[in-house]
């Protein structure tokens, strides 16, 4: 069984022309950089939302453990790089049902992963 991240942000406005070049390249170079990118999945932005959503997304993290960490570490940086292009609207980042809460300094992270 997986384990996997889901983003998703949500405002009145749909995305500016910038926001949607700044959300392509963060999601670009997040997964052209991702640890065992040819084996595992990227940032998945969904082509279908529902209104008031202007970004939603998902990301599988690998089963094995050696793996699992510094995929998800990468993941939550590129998930703060999304967060960044489109920060005036309302987030939410679960790791399955688990939030992970949002710190305007360090962005994304959870506790004693960073050690």
């Amino acid at each position: 069984m997986g384990v996997s991240l889901y983003y998703t942000a949500r405002r009145a406005t749909p995305l500016t022309g910038a926001e949607l070049a700044a959300v392509g390249q963060a999601a670009d170079s997040s997964n052209a950089g991702a640890p065992f990118s040819r084996e595992e999945e990227g940032l998945y932005l969904y082509d279908r939302l529902e209104q008031g959503t202007v970004l939603d997304g998902s990301t599988k993290l690998p089963a094995a453990d050696e793996r699992a960490v510094p995929s998800l570490v990468h993941w939550l940086a590129a998930v703060t790089a999304l967060r960044r292009a489109v920060p005036d609207a309302d987030w939410t980042f679960t790791l399955d049902d688990y939030e992970i809460e949002w710190d305007d300094h360090t962005g994304y992270r959870l506790p004693g992963l960073d050690d």
